[in-house]
């Protein structure tokens, strides 16, 4: 039993719309790569066809469950090489220096704008 990795838990560092957004980023990468298999790619398209098609059964609930399953079965049936491919190039960080966008000692002028009328 020693020889078994235990399971990671990953945490985020940011919010749910931080991951929401990384998800649909992922899933946009991956549809557009043409490495992944073409059938996988029908079940992103399919629940989101399901979204807009009205249908009988009442409430957004089964909506959001089929676009929910949807999105997580494909990135789960896709190659994982290229999951963590695309991952790690939306989780790369652009290196740079944070800059104020004004500095309390630069000198500010406070004008307005007439635009003379012939």
């Amino acid at each position: 039993m020693a020889d078994q990795k235990e399971p990671k838990i990953v945490t985020s560092k940011g919010g749910v719309f931080n991951d929401l957004t990384l998800r649909i980023k992922l899933i946009l990468r991956l549809l557009a790569d043409p490495r992944v298999n073409p059938l996988i790619k029908l079940l992103p398209i399919g629940s989101v066809i399901y979204f807009f098609i009205p249908d009988l059964a009442p409430g957004p609930i089964d909506d959001a469950a089929i676009l929910w399953l949807g999105a997580y079965l494909f990135v789960e049936l896709c190659p994982p090489q290229i999951v963590a491919e695309h991952m790690q190039a939306l989780k790369q960080v652009i290196p740079g220096e944070w800059k104020d966008p004004l500095d309390p000692n630069d000198d500010v002028i406070d004008a307005e704008y007439w635009e003379k009328k012939s």
